[in-house]
């Protein structure tokens, strides 16, 4: 609506919010409070980069997966990943022009800390089944919170997702897999697949981000359900995670690491062993066992392929 650029700011509030109530998409050129700008750019840009970073524990799997059928599939699973990422940071791009910025200030963000990725990313993956169990579980949560916002207000976040979320559900099949083999195999290869979830736990509780804003002093879940950009809490999506894959886990004779979980006919909530969410703001802050070492890759590849940006962006001579 080319008019609202006209009406006095409380209108225009009122006209956006009329739209996405009524289910409009907002397309990048429309008019849109700050508010919403500032807070689709932080939820994509760091949705982009931890796709990208998120290829780099399984990037090192590559060359020692255990069959060349093996290997081959990681690997397309690792150009995926990369391809979401820049599919994701192209949408955040369009939204950063009004404030002069593009796709080298969200990388600069990424080195400087300002930019966090996602916390599982930081993680360290020593084991054929840490492989399998990102793709199962970690790519598994990726597409609860993913298709939670398939009907997103803004347009451009919402149609990349849904051929994010269509190439993630093969994601987590090559994962699961993996793991089934893996269980079916000796009990050498059962033990390495508890002890990956027995690792990667409290990563995967952690993965929805902390529960109530009034004990965490976060509010970020409520703008983005404000906004309609998705419609469920941090703590609704983690219990959805749950329901999918407890049983899943479980019927492949593995233990759940937290003796307390138990489902509560009462409340229909899982009731669970809260992960230390001191712990997961070091992790987020680049304290992470892998930290450094990812964000070093990333920056030496980013620095290393400067010249094909640059031949990229240069105009072409006849």
């Amino acid at each position: 609506m080319a008019n609202e650029n006209h009406l006095p700011d409380q209108e225009k509030l009122d006209c956006f919010m009329d739209r996405i109530n009524a289910g409009e998409k907002i397309e990048a050129d429309d008019w849109m409070p700050e508010e919403y700008r500032k807070t689709l750019i932080k939820l994509i840009s760091m949705h982009g980069i931890s796709e990208i970073m998120g290829a780099l524990p399984e990037k090192e799997w590559v060359p020692k997966a255990p069959s060349l059928k093996r290997k081959l599939g990681i690997m397309a699973k690792v150009q995926d990943e990369m391809g979401h990422g820049q599919l994701l940071l192209r949408v955040a791009e369009d939204l950063m022009k009004p404030y002069g910025k593009n796709r080298e200030s969200i990388m600069e963000d990424l080195f400087s800390g300002e930019l966090k990725f996602h916390n599982v990313f930081h993680m360290e993956a020593p084991t054929w089944a840490d492989a399998g169990l990102i793709g199962w579980l970690v790519d598994g949560a990726a597409i609860i919170t993913q298709t939670n916002m398939l009907d997103a207000s803004y347009g451009p976040y919402a149609r990349a997702l849904k051929r994010i979320c269509a190439e993630e559900v093969f994601h987590a099949q090559h994962g699961e897999s993996i793991i089934i083999a893996l269980a079916e195999g000796t009990d050498a290869q059962k033990a390495m697949i508890q002890d990956s979830i027995n690792r990667w736990w409290d990563s995967l509780l952690m993965f929805f981000g902390p529960g109530d804003a009034s004990t965490t002093g976060t509010s970020k879940q409520d703008i983005t359900i404000k906004y309609k950009i998705r419609t469920k809490t941090n703590e609704q999506l983690r219990q959805d995670f749950f329901t999918k894959y407890i049983p899943r886990v479980l019927s492949l004779g593995l233990k759940l690491p937290d003796p307390t979980m138990r489902f509560d006919d009462i409340s229909g909530q899982w009731i669970y062993q809260q992960p230390d969410w001191g712990r997961f703001k070091e992790i987020i802050k680049n304290k992470g066992p892998k930290s450094e070492e990812r964000l070093r890759l990333r920056k030496i590849s980013y620095e290393t392929n400067a010249w094909v940006r640059e031949a990229l962006g240069s105009p072409v001579h006849s």
